[in-house]
């Protein structure tokens, strides 16, 4: 078996695509806590997000970093919905 030419510790491809989709989730989630209106309120969101994305950065197991990911997406467009219900 040939040796990697990558140098120890970088990202395989999949991990890499992985990783786009995390960061991709966690800019849509702070470009829409900007939307909320209380001032309060979008600090509160912002705080938390950026918590949560703390606590998981860590993570390993791809079935358990699949749900998160879909977990955030769910958490954003109910995030989305209500501040297009607020808005009208």
């Amino acid at each position: 078996m040939a040796a990697s030419r990558l140098p120890p510790g970088s990202l395989n491809l999949k991990q890499f695509l992985r990783r786009q989709k995390v960061l991709q989730l966690y800019r849509k989630i702070l470009r829409a806590v900007r939307e909320v209106p209380a001032e309060a309120d979008r600090r509160y969101l912002k705080d938390w997000a950026r918590e949560e994305f703390r606590r998981n950065k860590d993570a390993t197991d791809e079935d358990a970093i699949r749900m998160m990911i879909t977990q955030g997406n769910m958490q954003l467009q109910e995030l989305q919905r209500t501040l297009k219900l607020a808005k009208s």
